[in-house]
Protein backbone atom coordinates (compact mmCIF):
# COMPACT_ATOMS: atom_id res chain seq x y z
CA UNK A 1 0.00 0.00 0.00
CA UNK A 2 1.40 3.26 -1.26
CA UNK A 3 1.97 5.86 1.55
CA UNK A 4 -0.17 9.03 0.95
CA UNK A 5 1.89 12.20 1.46
CA UNK A 6 0.91 15.65 2.49
CA UNK A 7 2.08 17.30 -0.49
CA UNK A 8 -0.51 14.71 -2.47
CA UNK A 9 -3.22 15.67 -0.26
CA UNK A 10 -2.41 19.13 -1.08
CA UNK A 11 -2.68 18.59 -4.22
CA UNK A 12 -6.13 16.98 -4.03
CA UNK A 13 -7.57 19.75 -2.07
CA UNK A 14 -6.84 22.30 -4.39
CA UNK A 15 -8.02 19.84 -7.25
CA UNK A 16 -11.13 19.40 -5.69
CA UNK A 17 -11.68 23.10 -5.68
CA UNK A 18 -10.51 24.05 -1.75
CA UNK A 19 -8.25 27.23 -1.95
CA UNK A 20 -6.72 29.93 0.56
CA UNK A 21 -9.24 32.08 2.41
CA UNK A 22 -11.88 29.29 2.17
CA UNK A 23 -14.27 28.52 5.22
CA UNK A 24 -15.05 25.05 5.22
CA UNK A 25 -16.86 22.48 7.24
CA UNK A 26 -15.10 19.22 7.08
CA UNK A 27 -16.08 15.39 7.10
CA UNK A 28 -13.20 13.03 6.99
CA UNK A 29 -12.86 8.87 7.53
CA UNK A 30 -8.89 8.75 7.75
CA UNK A 31 -8.94 4.83 7.11
CA UNK A 32 -10.87 5.14 3.67
CA UNK A 33 -8.37 7.55 2.59
CA UNK A 34 -5.58 4.60 3.37
CA UNK A 35 -2.39 4.45 4.45
CA UNK A 36 -1.63 8.10 5.57
CA UNK A 37 1.75 9.17 6.00
CA UNK A 38 1.29 10.88 9.45
CA UNK A 39 -2.39 9.77 10.07
CA UNK A 40 -4.40 12.70 11.00
CA UNK A 41 -1.99 15.63 11.93
CA UNK A 42 -0.69 15.48 8.16
CA UNK A 43 -4.43 15.48 7.21
CA UNK A 44 -4.93 18.70 9.69
CA UNK A 45 -1.83 20.24 8.45
CA UNK A 46 -2.77 19.58 4.64
CA UNK A 47 -5.95 21.98 5.18
CA UNK A 48 -4.25 24.37 7.01
CA UNK A 49 -1.30 25.41 4.68
CA UNK A 50 -4.41 24.22 2.07
CA UNK A 51 -7.04 27.21 3.12
CA UNK A 52 -4.15 29.35 4.72
CA UNK A 53 -4.64 31.78 7.61
CA UNK A 54 -6.79 33.73 6.05
CA UNK A 55 -8.94 31.17 5.78
CA UNK A 56 -11.08 28.82 8.28
CA UNK A 57 -11.94 25.09 9.15
CA UNK A 58 -14.44 23.83 11.12
CA UNK A 59 -15.28 19.98 12.12
CA UNK A 60 -18.05 18.19 14.43
CA UNK A 61 -16.41 17.47 17.63
CA UNK A 62 -19.50 15.76 18.98
CA UNK A 63 -19.53 13.91 22.58
CA UNK A 64 -23.46 12.87 21.80
CA UNK A 65 -22.78 9.56 24.26
CA UNK A 66 -23.40 12.77 26.93
CA UNK A 67 -27.37 12.56 26.45
CA UNK A 68 -29.87 10.07 27.91
CA UNK A 69 -29.74 6.15 27.66
CA UNK A 70 -33.49 6.78 26.89
CA UNK A 71 -32.27 7.89 23.35
CA UNK A 72 -30.18 4.57 22.11
CA UNK A 73 -26.69 6.16 22.62
CA UNK A 74 -25.72 3.71 24.98
CA UNK A 75 -27.55 0.70 24.21
CA UNK A 76 -24.60 -1.62 25.46
CA UNK A 77 -26.28 -0.47 29.16
CA UNK A 78 -29.30 -2.52 30.27
CA UNK A 79 -32.30 -0.01 31.40
CA UNK A 80 -31.53 -1.19 35.28
CA UNK A 81 -28.56 0.50 34.93
CA UNK A 82 -29.38 3.81 33.00
CA UNK A 83 -29.67 5.73 36.44
CA UNK A 84 -25.86 5.11 36.87
CA UNK A 85 -25.25 6.56 33.55
CA UNK A 86 -27.37 9.80 34.67
CA UNK A 87 -25.36 10.43 38.09
CA UNK A 88 -21.84 9.39 36.88
CA UNK A 89 -21.52 10.56 33.27
CA UNK A 90 -18.82 13.10 33.43
CA UNK A 91 -19.63 17.06 32.51
CA UNK A 92 -19.05 18.17 29.74
CA UNK A 93 -15.72 19.83 29.31
CA UNK A 94 -14.30 21.79 25.84
CA UNK A 95 -10.53 20.40 26.68
CA UNK A 96 -10.81 17.28 27.73
CA UNK A 97 -14.34 15.93 26.53
CA UNK A 98 -13.26 13.27 23.61
CA UNK A 99 -15.41 12.85 20.12
CA UNK A 100 -17.55 10.47 20.20
CA UNK A 101 -17.37 8.56 16.11
CA UNK A 102 -16.31 11.67 14.77
CA UNK A 103 -13.13 9.99 13.06
CA UNK A 104 -9.09 10.38 13.69
CA UNK A 105 -8.71 13.50 12.12
CA UNK A 106 -11.84 15.22 14.08
CA UNK A 107 -10.65 13.76 17.45
CA UNK A 108 -6.79 15.25 16.88
CA UNK A 109 -8.64 18.42 15.17
CA UNK A 110 -10.42 19.49 18.69
CA UNK A 111 -7.16 20.25 20.48
CA UNK A 112 -4.91 21.91 17.82
CA UNK A 113 -3.26 24.81 18.47
CA UNK A 114 -5.61 27.74 17.97
CA UNK A 115 -8.46 25.19 17.62
CA UNK A 116 -11.76 26.58 19.45
CA UNK A 117 -14.49 24.11 20.26
CA UNK A 118 -18.29 25.45 21.34
CA UNK A 119 -19.48 24.86 24.52
CA UNK A 120 -22.13 22.51 23.32
CA UNK A 121 -22.12 19.21 25.53
CA UNK A 122 -23.35 16.97 23.04
CA UNK A 123 -22.95 18.30 19.69
CA UNK A 124 -19.96 20.87 19.45
CA UNK A 125 -18.01 21.82 16.67
CA UNK A 126 -14.40 23.02 16.91
CA UNK A 127 -13.05 25.91 14.58
CA UNK A 128 -9.60 27.38 13.51
CA UNK A 129 -8.65 30.27 11.95
CA UNK A 130 -9.91 33.95 10.98
CA UNK A 131 -14.06 33.18 11.32
CA UNK A 132 -13.53 30.84 13.96
CA UNK A 133 -13.96 32.84 17.28
CA UNK A 134 -17.70 34.07 14.86
CA UNK A 135 -18.11 30.42 14.21
CA UNK A 136 -18.06 29.09 18.07
CA UNK A 137 -19.11 31.94 20.01
CA UNK A 138 -22.08 30.67 21.08
CA UNK A 139 -24.01 27.07 20.62
CA UNK A 140 -27.05 27.08 22.39
CA UNK A 141 -28.49 24.18 24.01
CA UNK A 142 -31.64 24.36 23.10
CA UNK A 143 -30.56 25.78 19.00
CA UNK A 144 -28.04 23.16 18.18
CA UNK A 145 -28.25 23.67 14.60
CA UNK A 146 -30.61 26.51 13.70
CA UNK A 147 -30.10 30.07 13.36
CA UNK A 148 -28.06 31.21 15.96
CA UNK A 149 -25.77 27.93 15.93
CA UNK A 150 -22.02 27.37 14.22
CA UNK A 151 -23.96 26.05 10.87
CA UNK A 152 -26.00 29.00 10.26
CA UNK A 153 -22.86 31.67 10.43
CA UNK A 154 -20.93 29.57 8.26
CA UNK A 155 -24.05 29.68 5.46
CA UNK A 156 -23.91 33.72 6.35
CA UNK A 157 -19.91 33.74 5.07
CA UNK A 158 -20.83 31.67 1.98
CA UNK A 159 -18.32 28.73 3.20
CA UNK A 160 -18.10 25.57 1.82
CA UNK A 161 -18.46 21.50 2.71
CA UNK A 162 -16.04 18.93 2.33
CA UNK A 163 -16.67 15.44 2.20
CA UNK A 164 -13.70 13.14 2.48
CA UNK A 165 -14.20 9.30 1.90
CA UNK A 166 -17.95 10.00 3.70
CA UNK A 167 -21.08 10.22 2.48
CA UNK A 168 -23.97 13.10 3.36
CA UNK A 169 -25.34 10.68 6.30
CA UNK A 170 -22.32 12.57 7.87
CA UNK A 171 -23.20 16.00 6.35
CA UNK A 172 -24.04 18.77 8.89
CA UNK A 173 -24.97 20.82 7.33
CA UNK A 174 -28.60 19.01 6.39
CA UNK A 175 -29.56 19.80 9.98
CA UNK A 176 -29.47 23.68 9.03
CA UNK A 177 -32.22 22.81 6.13
CA UNK A 178 -34.07 20.34 9.34
CA UNK A 179 -34.31 23.64 11.12
CA UNK A 180 -35.55 25.76 8.14
CA UNK A 181 -37.83 22.92 6.51
CA UNK A 182 -41.86 23.16 7.23
CA UNK A 183 -42.66 19.34 7.22
CA UNK A 184 -45.51 16.63 8.66
CA UNK A 185 -43.71 15.12 11.83
CA UNK A 186 -41.38 18.06 12.49
CA UNK A 187 -41.54 18.05 16.49
CA UNK A 188 -39.08 19.08 19.26
CA UNK A 189 -37.62 16.40 21.74
CA UNK A 190 -36.12 17.12 25.71
CA UNK A 191 -32.59 15.57 25.55
CA UNK A 192 -30.50 15.34 28.79
CA UNK A 193 -26.46 16.06 29.15
CA UNK A 194 -24.00 16.69 31.90
CA UNK A 195 -23.08 20.00 32.30
CA UNK A 196 -21.02 22.26 34.64
CA UNK A 197 -23.29 25.05 36.41
CA UNK A 198 -21.41 27.47 39.01
CA UNK A 199 -18.93 24.90 40.02
CA UNK A 200 -21.31 21.78 40.05
CA UNK A 201 -22.15 19.01 37.78
CA UNK A 202 -25.80 18.73 36.80
CA UNK A 203 -27.67 16.34 34.89
CA UNK A 204 -29.09 19.21 32.43
CA UNK A 205 -32.47 18.98 30.71
CA UNK A 206 -33.13 21.21 27.48
CA UNK A 207 -35.89 20.90 24.62
CA UNK A 208 -34.55 20.81 21.11
CA UNK A 209 -35.52 19.69 17.32
CA UNK A 210 -35.67 15.91 17.48
CA UNK A 211 -32.23 15.10 15.11
CA UNK A 212 -33.80 13.51 11.94
CA UNK A 213 -30.98 12.50 9.63
CA UNK A 214 -31.90 9.22 8.02
CA UNK A 215 -32.61 10.11 4.25
CA UNK A 216 -29.47 12.76 4.39
CA UNK A 217 -27.54 10.09 1.82
CA UNK A 218 -30.93 10.31 -0.12
CA UNK A 219 -30.77 14.29 -0.09
CA UNK A 220 -27.33 14.24 -1.13
CA UNK A 221 -27.73 12.23 -4.57
CA UNK A 222 -30.68 14.36 -5.32
CA UNK A 223 -28.87 17.19 -4.69
CA UNK A 224 -25.33 16.08 -7.15
CA UNK A 225 -27.85 15.39 -10.07
CA UNK A 226 -29.36 18.80 -9.71
CA UNK A 227 -26.18 20.97 -8.27
CA UNK A 228 -22.26 21.16 -9.28
CA UNK A 229 -20.38 19.10 -6.49
CA UNK A 230 -16.49 19.05 -7.05
CA UNK A 231 -14.98 15.58 -6.84
CA UNK A 232 -11.56 14.21 -7.09
CA UNK A 233 -9.68 11.02 -5.72
CA UNK A 234 -7.23 11.04 -2.46
CA UNK A 235 -5.74 7.59 -2.11
CA UNK A 236 -9.11 5.09 -1.67
CA UNK A 237 -11.31 8.03 -0.58
CA UNK A 238 -13.06 10.30 -2.74
CA UNK A 239 -13.50 14.03 -2.08
CA UNK A 240 -16.62 15.80 -2.57
CA UNK A 241 -17.05 19.72 -2.04
CA UNK A 242 -19.51 21.72 -2.34
CA UNK A 243 -21.21 25.28 -1.65
CA UNK A 244 -23.12 25.32 1.97
CA UNK A 245 -25.30 28.08 0.94
CA UNK A 246 -26.96 25.61 -2.23
CA UNK A 247 -26.74 22.15 -0.43
CA UNK A 248 -29.01 24.09 2.73
CA UNK A 249 -31.02 25.76 0.40
CA UNK A 250 -31.75 22.33 -1.96
CA UNK A 251 -32.01 20.41 1.52
CA UNK A 252 -34.92 22.71 2.43
CA UNK A 253 -36.84 22.50 -0.41
CA UNK A 254 -36.14 18.49 -0.93
CA UNK A 255 -37.51 17.98 3.17
CA UNK A 256 -40.99 19.85 2.07
CA UNK A 257 -41.67 17.98 -0.81
CA UNK A 258 -40.52 14.11 0.30
CA UNK A 259 -40.18 13.94 4.15
CA UNK A 260 -43.23 12.60 5.75
CA UNK A 261 -45.40 12.90 2.53
CA UNK A 262 -45.74 9.75 1.32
Amino acid sequence: MKPTTKNEIIEAFKNVGLKKGDSVMVHTSLGKIGYVCGGAQTVIEALIETVGEEGTIMMPTQSWKNLDPETGVHWDVEKEYWEIIRENWPAYDKKITPTNTMGAVAEMFRSWPGTIRTNHPARSVAAWGKNAAYLTETHSLTDIFGESSPLAKLYKLNGSVLLIGVDYDKNTSIHLADVRADYPGKHNCVEHSAVMENGERVWKSYETLFVDGEDFVEIGAAFESAHQVQKCKLGNAELRLMNQRELVDFSVSWIEKNRGRS
